[in-house]
């Protein structure tokens, strides 16, 4: 039986916003799709890949009912989704067909709780109140967050707001679950606890699509792979032929590693110079604990590299990241420089650029170009024009930040890291929901900071990215520093298999 069908389907979102809308990065206007045929049987595991623009997003919203009901545009052909027209039937009434997880998961939360959020759509279903806490229990269970229950959306992490998304839409039951990057913001643990929900979901006879650039975990899981280019389906593929594509093959399809091993291959770096700078003492505690948050007494970031720091969701990285920069004055501890000066937090606002996980949060000015030089200690035109041509970004020099999608966004946020000329550059979850193309490129950017001889500091948990451009690792777990190597060959292995434990 056919739970979802796409006849010679083609919209086009048109204009700027819709070009945005479409997740293509090139400034040019594009069909969202175009004459698409697709058919999903009842049950099956599907996933969409492609580079970003591809149209995969765009098959998604075509599915759970945003489009045509809430993105316009043109459209024709016909979408039908468990017995549904799509654009015969109200939006409400497809809800309760389809659920869906978005990248962004603070873009579908509707309540400040963890337990309300998974209560939210059962609710507006008007389910029985005993069926709703059984359904929350069992939902809770799967996705390994019964620990949560209760606790503001506001505190929680990443990798923790991804896992509540998803369980949040499978409360309700629907038959049809819509993946949009699932992983973007997950650790090795939370990815694998995703893959096996996914997995018990599709025992169930759940239809699934994912649309998904990070692919190493899925090729187990899938039935059915759709490749996709510029708004059409170029190439299908069953699991079979997924897991045995070439490298050769991959790479020309733009597509990131399907395995571990994959993952593992890199290139040497040149020896260190030996210069370093020194954590000492980071302590912090956020308010109404009574616990350390973080207790880092030393740990060792080599001056003028790219250094990883990776750990699971919630294990104090991003707290780490925060007293580096020197953000918050109750954080403990100074930073020694290679020259023996000791940084404390103050100080280290001065020498220190965030790229934050949430780039809305740090971007102000009313165009990109502006962005940029409000970034520069001396503000140069040709500079920062310069420095967004390097990113792809210099046609959007006039627009606002804010009205660029997501991707874009983040590579505005690390042009103007590059263009502070700042001494050390902290990237928080730099590469979430990015291509193999764009990945390399942000990678390449951290390579040309390092060779400028500046020192990053990269929170990951993106092991593709870590050993494309870092030199060295930091593990965190718990709020201490557990580990630290060079990202040699051995180190690299030993990276890749603890970024995808348990896939």
């Amino acid at each position: 039986m056919s739970m979802i069908q796409f006849k010679d389907v083609t919209f086009s979102y048109g204009g700027e916003e819709g070009d945005i809308a479409a997740g293509n990065g090139n400034g040019r206007t594009a069909p969202g799709v175009s004459h698409l045929d697709l058919t999903v049987e009842q049950g099956q595991t599907v996933l969409l890949c492609g580079d970003s623009g591809c149209g995969k997003t765009t098959v998604t919203r075509l599915i759970n009912g945003l489009i045509p009901h809430y993105f316009e545009g043109t459209m024709s052909g016909h979408v039908e989704v468990d017995g549904l027209d799509i654009e015969a039937v109200e939006l409400a009434e497809i809800g309760r067909h389809v659920g869906s997880v978005f990248q962004n998961p603070k873009s579908q939360f509707f309540t400040l709780d963890v337990t309300g959020e998974l209560a939210f759509g059962c609710e507006n279903f008007v389910m029985p109140p005993d069926e709703i806490r059984g359904d929350i229990a069992r939902e809770a269970r799967r996705f390994g967050i019964e620990r949560l229950l209760g606790r503001p959306l506001a505190d929680l992490s990443g990798g923790q707001k991804q896992k509540v998304a998803c369980a949040s839409v499978c409360t309700a039951g629907p038959d049809v679950l819509v993946f949009d990057e699932p992983s973007s913001n997950l650790d090795a643990s939370a990815i694998s606890e995703l893959a096996k929900a996914i997995g018990l979901l599709k025992a169930q006879g759940k239809t699934i699509v994912i649309a998904e650039h990070r692919l190493y975990w899925l090729a187990d899981l899938v039935d059915q792979v759709y490749y996709m280019r510029e708004g059409r389906i170029e190439r299908t593929m069953d699991a079979a032929q997924f897991r045995t594509l070439t490298d050769a093959k991959r790479l020309g399809m733009g597509l990131r590693p399907i395995n571990v091993e994959q993952i593992a291959d890199g290139t040497d770096r040149p020896e260190s110079s030996g210069k370093q700078y020194v954590v000492s003492g980071f302590r912090y505690r956020y308010r109404h604990q009574r616990h350390d948050s973080l207790d880092v007494e030393q740990a060792v970031i080599p001056a003028g590299r790219a250094t990883a720091v990776t750990g699971l969701n919630g294990a104090g990285k991003s707290t780490f990241a925060r007293c580096l920069q020197g953000l918050d004055r109750r954080c403990a501890g100074d930073l020694l420089t290679p020259d023996g000066t000791r940084l404390n937090h103050k100080a280290r606002l001065g020498d220190c650029f965030t790229v934050m996980q949430d780039v809305n949060c740090e971007l102000f000015a009313e165009s990109v170009l502006d962005e940029i030089e409000l970034a520069q200690p001396v503000e140069n035109k040709d500079i920062a024009l310069d420095v967004l041509r390097r990113l792809d970004l210099d046609q959007f020099a006039d627009r606002h930040p804010l009205s660029l999608s997501g991707g874009q966004k983040q590579r505005v946020a690390i042009a103007a890291a590059l263009a502070s000329e700042r001494r050390i550059v902290i990237l928080d979850e730099p590469t979430s929901g990015l291509d193999l193309r764009h990945m390399r490129q942000v990678a390449d950017i951290v390579r040309s900071l390092t060779a400028a001889g500046r020192t990053v500091v990269i929170v990951t948990h993106d092991p593709e990215f870590a050993i494309a451009s870092c030199d060295a690792n930091i593990g965190i777990e718990q709020g201490r520093m557990v580990e630290s190597y060079a990202l040699d060959a051995a180190g690299r292995s030993r990276l890749a298999r603890k970024l995808t434990a348990s896939v």
